[in-house]
């Protein structure tokens, strides 16, 4: 009776190994049948940036990626390659632009930086809105300029409660696992070099 249950424990058990087996070696073969969909996603999934992790502290690129009001600005990140940058360990502060922000303005500034073509001019517009540091609205009102990401400075003004950064306002700010992220009701335009 104990041979009989031990055979079929190892029968099940070759059963279970041989199947994972088959799955796998159906699996690689549906990848290597079709290498330029393996390139391709191979190619668009490099990096820290698409490295999924579900327990830890979201990092500011992973708020601008879960928040609606931040689409325009991930599609701006993307856009000109910056997603690895944002997931470094910082600590990072980003002053993230909402929607609203980038539909103010002028009528076809979003969709002409966007082409692969101004891809620089848009990673210095982007960087400008990002400093070393992980300093909340309140201890920010201590600066008079930061030294932004694109190694310009941006000018810091407190009115009343109320911090404007490069002329932008922090309307929110949300802790990250590298920094923080404030959310900012303008589009911070460095000045032209």
């Amino acid at each position: 009776m104990k041979s009989t249950i031990k055979l079929s424990a190892l029968g099940l058990t070759l059963l279970f190994l041989f199947n994972i087996g088959c799955k796998d070696r159906a699996q690689n073969e549906t990848t290597a049948s079709d290498p330029n969909t393996s390139e391709a996603i191979i190619e668009s999934n490099k990096g820290q940036a698409f490295i999924e992790d579900d327990e830890s502290t979201p990092n500011v690129l992973q708020i601008a990626l879960g928040s609606p009001d931040h689409s325009t600005l991930v599609a701006a990140v993307q856009a000109a390659d910056l997603e690895n940058a944002l997931v470094n360990a910082g600590p990072l502060m980003v002053f993230a632009p909402t929607n609203a922000a980038f539909d103010a303005l002028p009528a076809g500034t979003v969709e002409d930086l966007l082409k692969p073509e101004n891809k620089e001019a848009l990673a210095n517009i982007l960087k400008y809105h990002v400093t070393p540091g992980n300093y909340s609205k309140d201890f920010l009102k201590k600066f008079k300029k930061l030294g932004q990401a694109n190694n310009q400075n941006v000018i810091v003004e407190v009115q009343g409660d109320d911090v404007f950064v490069g002329g932008a306002k922090i309307i929110a700010s949300v802790p990250a696992g590298n920094g923080i992220v404030h959310v900012v009701d303008k589009v911070i335009l460095p000045p032209a070099q």
